[in-house]
């Protein structure tokens, strides 16, 4: 059984693999390590586009397709009946609610205001203090999973209330429904939006979840640019109403001319939450252990249903 993996450096830490499996990596795709036939598993290059998906006609043998990265929004739809798709769900809760967290802590704290200060040499106290704080914060999760539980977990020390929100209700653990979302928005001063990018989500950001937003509140998407409206978020942030903190933005990357790039209420980054040193351990170690058990014949965790 072949497995192709993205990065060379994957081989070592796959772990122990049973015997007649062999590993090897496709890190330049127009140059494949070996003839197609027998690839039972691939893996593909994390963050990879629809175009990716080109490749996966090429493979007849192919069984399972594991991504390296926790949205399937590229794949699902795409992946052919009788092959697996899983995603890497997991593997991201740390650097992710790391960046959230960061994100949220500088945008109350003016640190944008205050680097774009130092870069023009100015003591800027007078300019930014007082700043906001966390402390007393009520932060909406939108997205109950893996990596908005990761993030609650982080916040907690600072003394914040949270609301919870996922695709359906869980009463019994909490968790509210999206449809209660015109309900809770009004009520959250920092909403932190974690859902996969899927036909139900996609816009969900839009004028009239903005519009429930109280005023002065903060928006934090590190799910994917589309699950906002671009035009009303550009709309409301010009406002100057609330303010954001966008990892992802529709289109992406950003032009060098849209408006979200000079808006001195949002902080932007180029969808880096996830694109940190520890990726490539805690990802292996994901596929190592999927290897492991489609070799034995075991179920596969992660399987993507519905988009998720």
């Amino acid at each position: 059984m072949k497995v192709w993996i993205p990065h060379e450096a994957g081989r070592t830490l796959l772990g122990e693999l049973p015997p007649g499996v062999t590993v090897e990596a496709v890190e330049d795709p127009t140059r494949l390590p070996s003839e197609v036939a027998g690839v039972r598993f691939w893996v593909p290059p994390f963050l990879a586009g629809a175009d990716a998906t080109a490749l996966l006609a090429e493979l007849p043998d192919v069984a399972v397709v594991q991504l390296l990265s926790a949205g399937a929004d590229a794949w699902a739809g795409r992946v052919p009946d009788g092959v697996m798709l899983c995603d890497a769900r997991g593997v991201h809760d740390p650097s992710t609610a790391e960046w959230v967290v960061a994100a949220i802590l500088s945008q109350l704290r003016a640190f944008p205001a205050l680097a774009r200060a130092q870069a023009r040499r100015e003591w800027a106290y007078d300019e930014v203090a007082p700043t906001d704080e966390l402390a007393g914060k009520r932060v909406l999760i939108v997205g109950a999973g893996s990596i908005g539980t990761a993030v609650r977990a982080r916040l907690a020390p600072f003394e914040v209330s949270f609301t919870l929100v996922a695709r359906t209700a869980r009463p019994e653990q909490g968790v509210h429904g999206v449809d209660e979302l015109p309900v809770l928005l009004p009520e959250a001063d920092v909403v932190v939006v974690l859902v996969p990018l899927t036909g139900q989500t996609r816009g969900l950001i839009d004028e009239k979840f903005l519009a429930a937003m109280p005023d002065g509140a903060l928006l934090v998407n590190a799910a994917r640019g589309p699950v906002a409206r671009t035009g009303a978020l550009v709309a409301e942030l010009r406002s100057g109403r609330i303010s954001a903190a966008l990892d992802v933005t529709d289109p992406e990357p950003l032009p060098a001319d849209h408006p979200l790039w000079t808006l001195p209420n949002v902080l932007l980054t180029p969808h880096v939450a996830g694109s940190v040193r520890g990726l490539l351990p805690r990802a292996y170690r994901l596929v190592g252990e999927q290897v492991r058990r489609f070799a034995a014949g075991e179920p596969l965790i992660n399987a993507v249903v519905e988009g998720y």
